[in-house]
Formats: structure tokens, C-alpha cells, sequence
């Protein structure tokens, strides 16, 4: 049965509400979790009428992305430890999500990826895409999608 469980959160209600129940799971398996969020990469500036719109630079986005991705991984820390369930937090600056949490899951040897989808159809599935249909269809890792 599964041991290790990778838990990707992007801090969102519905996130939190999945790593409540992959920390659930995990206490049922006896099994530790990682909990991971994949940073934002710095946005490109854009441009308009000869002036910078975004002012920020980019170590200003990372300390902000930084200080983010530690806030929401202990939200999400603190459930697991509540539960007794044995838990790490990992985090990256990852310019696309999916492979973040694929990447993550292999490099902690995990044996389940355990994920929130948002349920995009139709037109905003098209344009917005879906990590968790990224992920299941690239990973060799079992994938199981909380809705």
C-alpha cells in the first residue's frame, strides 16, 4: 500500500480541503506526506506606452513568493501534524506546475500523488488548462484527484 504521498497545494480553499484529506488517508495508511508548492516564477514586464507597468523587481517577487510558499506549506504542515501524521514541506520556483510536482514526487520517492483539481471544463479548461490532467497524464506515479 502507499507510504509516501506528495500533497501539492497552491494555498486555495479547495487545496487546503485536499490536504485535510490526503493527511486523513495517510493517517488511515500509516503513510508520511510532502507537502509541496510550486513558486511562481518572476512574470516578464510589461510594457506600455514607454513605461514599466510592474515596478517589482524580481528579488522583491521572490522574497514575496518566498514568504508566501512558507506560509501556505505551514497552513497545510500544521493539519498533518495535528493528525500525527508525519509530514515535510518542500518548495520550488517552478515556471510550470505540473512538472514541479512531478519533480517533487520523484525526488521524495513518493509512491502517491495525492491533488486538488478545480474542475475547469470546456472553455476555461481549454485556455486555462488543468495541472491535475497534466499530472495524470505525465506522471508514472499513481495519481489520485480529490474533487
Amino acid at each position: 500500500m502507499f507510504k509516501h504521498i506528495l500533497v501539492p497545494t497552491d494555498g486555495s480553499e479547495l487545496s487546503q480541503a485536499s490536504v485535510a484529506n490526503a493527511v486523513r488517508l495517510a493517517a488511515t495508511l500509516g503513510a508520511q506526506v510532502t507537502i509541496y508548492y510550486a513558486q511562481p516564477d518572476f512574470p516578464m514586464p510589461i510594457y506600455g506606452e514607454g513605461a514599466l507597468i510592474d515596478p517589482t523587481t524580481p528579488e522583491q517577487f521572490a522574497q514575496s513568493a518566498e514568504a508566501e510558499a512558507k506560509a501556505i506549506l505551514a497552513r497545510a504542515k500544521q493539519l498533518a501534524d495535528e493528525a500525527n501524521v508525519a509530514a515535510d514541506t518542500d518548495t520550488d520556483v517552478c515556471e510550470v506546475p505540473w512538472e514541479g510536482i512531478i519533480d517533487a514526487a520523484n525526488r521524495h520517492n513518493c509512491d502517491l500523488i495525492f491533488m486538488a483539481s478545480h474542475g475547469r471544463r470546456g472553455i476555461a479548461g481549454l485556455l486555462l488548462g488543468s495541472e491535475a490532467q497534466k499530472v495524470l497524464s505525465h506522471s508514472e506515479i499513481p495519481v489520485l484527484i480529490h474533487r
